[in-house]
């Protein structure tokens, strides 16, 4: 009876998949039969949707987003750490003369637009390797979430490559359909991509010129306000129960009757509408956030990204780390501990793959085992108490 079971298991098993692959299949041809009715050649359809089967990588890490599960002082710790403000102010320097045109040409603050360029991609060194018309057509096909979605960001993908202003081999990026310098979706390319450089094409690929302004543009956008601040460090009183939140704002100076105080010992001042911002609550690092803070929120929908934005933004401007110390007692690791960590692990006799300063699945089995092994709680987390018990400094 068991082994009769076990047959139509695996028998229902594979009509399941079948059935699967069939429908997949079924939906890109739907996808290349929707493109050529849009004006999509025949040439283009062939080459970006030749899949026979969904992306599970991509379908693997579309259920998980960082600015919504990882700790605020992990986030933070690794997209602003010493190494990207380092290298973010030589790229300054290095595009100084483009940033100022950028600058006077769209009102915004050009260190937060190129903090935009940091966080986004390490100044374009890491734009993703996914070819979009394949993850989105796995995540049009293949997910039950938001499909209408991921098929006009398909549609728009290869539009784009249609018009001549990027190549089919062009279209790499995150798994979400984001691509370029400063990761624009196929959508918000079309509508808000610029040809800074004056070549005839909106290239956001390998023009920085263009991806800079083009991420001014959308800023612009978003409602920047020129000459406005972005974010302000303040302290809170013990026991604080007031307003709170972006969306509930007052000028600057009116958060005073609430004893708060700026964090660098200056006076609240100026009636620029600011919100209280308390990301890991009233014992945390504590900070007013304008309308200039929402149009960076706009380009994310996430307050932890738009206040790494905004961090780094000032760190580029010469401003110092947070003064006041997130509240917990084991801190994230920058990216250079991240991958000294691994290197830890990896001679300490842990199984984790290669070190590339990247904590994935098998890197986060490695930590938990190494905290079983000194006796902490196995949260398979890389922070430094792990890192300091695995002797790392």
């Amino acid at each position: 009876m068991r082994t009769t079971a076990f047959v139509f298991a695996a028998a229902a098993a594979l009509m399941s998949t079948a059935a699967g692959a069939q429908s997949f299949s079924a939906c890109v041809d739907g996808l290349r039969a929707s493109a050529a009715s849009a004006g999509i050649s025949s040439g283009i359809l062939s080459d970006a949707l030749n899949i026979d089967a969904p992306n599970e990588d991509i379908l693997r890490v579309s259920q998980v987003q960082p600015e919504f599960k990882t700790p605020i002082w992990d986030y933070l710790g690794f997209l602003v750490d010493e190494q990207r403000v380092a290298d973010g102010r030589a790229m300054m320097q290095r595009y100084d003369d483009v940033l100022r045109r950028v600058e006077r040409s769209y009102g915004v603050d050009r260190h937060v637009v190129a903090a935009v360029w940091g966080v986004e991609t390490d100044y374009g060194r890491e734009t993703g390797r996914n070819f979009l018309p394949h993850a989105l057509a796995t995540l049009t096909c293949a997910s039950d979430r938001r499909t209408d979605f991921w098929r006009g960001e398909l549609l728009a993908a290869l539009k784009l490559v249609q018009n001549g202003d990027l190549r089919l081999d062009e279209l790499y990026g995150s798994w979400a359909g984001a691509f370029g310098q400063t990761q624009f979706i196929p959508s918000t390319y079309q509508r808000l991509a610029v040809d800074f450089d004056g070549d005839g094409r909106r290239d956001l690929v390998s023009s920085v010129p263009d991806a800079l302004a083009s991420t001014a543009n959308y800023l612009k956008r978003a409602g920047w306000r020129s000459g406005e601040p972005w974010l302000i460090e303040v302290r809170v009183p013990g026991g604080y129960s007031g307003p709170e939140g972006r969306g509930d704002k007052m000028p600057i100076a009116d958060w005073a009757r609430y004893g708060i105080v700026r964090a660098d010992g200056a006076s609240l001042s100026g009636g620029t509408p600011a919100g209280l911002l308390l990301p890991a609550g009233a014992a945390g690092p504590a900070f007013l956030v304008t309308r200039n803070f929402d149009a960076i929120y706009q380009y994310n929908h996430a307050e932890s990204y738009a206040l790494a934005i905004s961090h780094l933004a000032d760190r580029l401007m010469g401003l110092p780390p947070f003064r006041t110390a997130w509240p917990t007692d084991d801190p994230g690791l920058s990216r250079a501990q991240r991958l000294e960590l691994q290197k830890l692990l990896l001679a300490a006799g842990y199984d984790i793959g290669e070190a590339d300063g990247k904590i994935g699945p098998a890197s986060r089995a490695g930590i938990a085992e190494a905290e079983r092994r000194f006796g902490m709680e196995p949260t398979g987390r890389a922070g430094q108490k792990i890192y300091r018990a695995l002797g790392g400094r």
